[in-house]
């Protein structure tokens, strides 16, 4: 702490040395210096430019190359581009800048004790982009939460929810909790259940929802859809169904199934369990059923 009080008064005395050398200089060289300044910022400016569009093409045309990578990488050279630009142009003014830099340098210790949690989330960002878990578009669950993938920076994570909720989440946050990508991947079983009443033909069963999902466009002939008895109760026979669908169809073969298996186990004949009570009035010697 001590040396960074020092090197912090050696900047002080360094800027106010050359505010006095600038309080010297004629007005007009101060506006030459001052407006070549300007000019050389402006010139930074279209360089940075060029150098980020030449880039972004670049990022582009590589098949190798996440839009989540190019993202981060198109932020991390635009910032590093104006930090240079703004000490040239400090150097430019005359300002010394090897004791301001020795001085961030000490300075920047404590500063990464303050602001570990940014640096964290720095880093998983580049963890992130390197291991390329999703991309923007994919819907994914990260932790507790889960939405697709709407956008990324080198601080958070954007998600978009079906229901139309805008959720945050810091790098540190989705990169620290394991990560579900529900849309790379090239198939996604859906998971159905069908209950009838015991004594139902079972294999008619089978039959009625199988002809169900041949007739789904939606659902993939391989692997072949399961349909098979999996639990026995007091009052039901518990089947299971599973079909392979892409994951963009999921949802609507969900629906869809639940929306028709009543229907179509009706016209076959087939009973669907519901909850029944059955009340026995028993009438004692002497006395009427009441």
């Amino acid at each position: 702490m001590i040396v960074a009080s020092i090197d912090m008064k050696s900047i002080i005395l360094n800027i106010e040395h050359h505010l006095e050398q600038w309080s010297d200089i004629k007005v007009v060289s101060f506006i030459l210096t001052l407006l070549g300044g300007i000019i050389m910022v402006a010139v930074g400016k279209l360089l940075i430019h060029w150098v980020m569009t030449l880039l972004e093409r670049g990022l582009q045309r590589s098949k190798k190359i996440s839009d989540l990578m190019a993202r981060y990488t198109l932020q991390l050279v635009n910032i590093l581009g104006w930090i240079l630009l703004a000490i040239a142009f400090l150097q430019h003014m005359g300002l010394n800048m090897g004791p301001v830099l020795a001085g961030l340098g000490i300075t920047g210790v404590i500063l990464g004790f303050a602001f570990q949690e940014t640096i964290g989330n720095l880093l998983s960002g580049v963890m992130i982009v390197i291991n390329a878990p999703f991309r923007i578009g994919d819907y994914i669950e990260a932790g507790a939460f889960a939405g697709t993938v709407t956008d990324m920076d080198m601080i958070c994570v954007t998600l978009s929810t079906p229901d139309n909720k805008k959720i945050t989440m810091s790098n540190k946050l989705v990169w620290g909790n394991p990560i579900v990508n529900y849309s790379d991947i090239e198939r996604r079983r859906v998971e159905l259940a069908v209950s009838v009443t015991l004594g139902s033909d079972i294999e008619r069963t089978k039959k009625t929802i199988r002809e169900i999902l041949a007739s789904y466009s939606e659902v993939l002939p391989t692997p072949e859809p399961v349909v098979e008895v999996t639990k026995l109760t007091s009052s039901s026979v518990d089947l299971v169904v599973r079909p392979w669908v892409r994951p963009s169809d999921y949802w609507k073969v969900h629906f869809r199934f639940n929306g028709e298996i009543y229907d179509r186990l009706s016209e076959a004949g087939i009973a669907v369990p519901h909850t029944q009570l059955d009340v026995h009035l028993i009438a004692q010697e002497g006395e009427g059923v009441r």
